[in-house]
């Protein structure tokens, strides 16, 4: 067995590396090349190469595309640029705006890698003949009695498990990801430096590649006409306290720039009603969460829970939240899952992601559909 667990030489063993343009991915061809695999680069164009030119923050830009071709020239391997637009635009860009227009807070990355990349891209390697797709996320692939296992990276503050919960059983087949064993980023720049690479100093994407500068409602409101259309702030008890310029530029938790005058108390957001057109505000308590529903369930645990017996796991409901104990019961038959929080968390936001772990283990996860707790909203 090779390095990457393929019983055959590396010089006979094809690597699809996705290149986006950033030091993790120049840095994982890099060491794959090093070690004498067949290396081939791929870097996917997203969104329209004019525009793309002038972002220097986000991943897969005009800069980014060209980054990738002179890493890929440097070390003498094939470099091709596939134009991905339209399918990008249906399966990440619109489901970003349609999720928020129904009161959501999406998560355009997973959707990214759920589909794009992890679909599209792994189906162009295999065309390809590739015996395996590497990526530069810091996650771990491990072997385990029933097959590969994602597992949080060795650095803690990198580990992007959270956005690779919905990567196939199939697919985690077919994935490796070499960074994940690495102590941290800066270890990751010092391989760069050491290989020569032109984006060894090159800083991390910042924004939603789409979203210059952070302004998602924006983007919404030009890609969705209407998505703007003004409506009234109400408290708990459905009194009108304000009015919004769109539901769009409000998500579960907020507390700043609500635009709600006239009062002392600290009010967050509750609920977004797409329905009525609506914001609904109230006390920090009124956030509190209980039970989480989950939809469209990726698990990754086996057998774990598969009579619907509850399963003790850690849950992070937002990408930046530490993990806490709860326990989930999945249905298997609709793909569903209901989570009991040990512990009441605030801010659970529909449109979120749920993903469950033991240890360091990623059992998977679903996006939240709903979240219940003392208070109705």
């Amino acid at each position: 067995m090779n390095s990457l667990g393929i019983d055959k030489a590396p010089a006979d063993t094809r690597v699809v590396v996705a290149m986006s343009g950033g030091v993790d991915s120049s840095v994982v061809a890099a060491m794959l090349h090093e070690e004498g695999y067949d290396v081939v680069g791929i870097t996917l164009q997203l969104y329209d190469h004019g525009e793309a030119i002038g972002r220097k923050k986000a991943c897969c830009a005009g800069q980014d595309i060209y980054d990738a071709r002179t890493v890929a020239d440097r070390l003498g391997i094939p470099h091709y640029v596939l134009d991905y637009e339209s399918r990008f635009r249906q399966s990440v860009v619109d489901d970003f705006a349609d999720s928020y227009l129904r009161g959501e807070t999406p998560i355009p990355c997973v959707r990214c890698n759920q589909t794009v990349k992890f679909r599209d891209l792994l189906a162009t390697a295999r065309d390809l003949d590739a015996d395996v797709l590497a990526t530069g996320h810091y996650v771990r692939r491990e072997r385990g009695a029933a097959g590969a296992e994602l597992h949080r990276a060795a650095d803690p503050v990198r580990d992007q498990s959270y956005f690779l919960f919905a990567t196939t059983p199939e697919q985690l087949d077919f994935l490796r990801f070499p960074l994940g064993g690495l102590a941290s980023k800066a270890e990751t720049r010092v391989l760069a430096q050491r290989y020569g690479l032109v984006t060894a100093d090159k800083p991390d994407s910042q924004d939603i590649c789409f979203v210059p500068n952070g302004d998602y409602a924006s983007v919404v409101g030009k890609m969705r006409p209407g998505a703007l259309k003004p409506g009234e702030i109400v408290d708990m008890d459905g009194k009108a306290v304000g009015e919004h310029e769109g539901i769009i530029n409000y998500t579960v938790g907020q507390r700043r720039g609500l635009g709600v005058g006239g009062t002392a108390e600290r009010l967050y957001v509750v609920k977004v009603d797409p329905e009525k057109n609506r914001v609904i505000v109230g006390h920090k308590e009124a956030l509190a969460r209980e039970r989480v529903y989950l939809r469209d369930l990726n698990w990754l645990g086996g057998d774990l829970g598969a009579d619907g017996a509850p399963v003790r796991v850690e849950v992070k409901l937002r990408s930046m939240q530490a993990p806490v104990a709860a326990t989930v019961e999945r249905d298997a038959a609709t793909g569903s899952a209901l989570i009991r929080l040990d512990e009441p968390l605030y801010g659970v936001a529909p449109g979120q992601a749920g993903v469950l772990y033991q240890g360091n283990r990623c059992l998977g996860g679903g996006w939240i559909e709903r979240a219940e707790g003392r208070f109705a909203a």
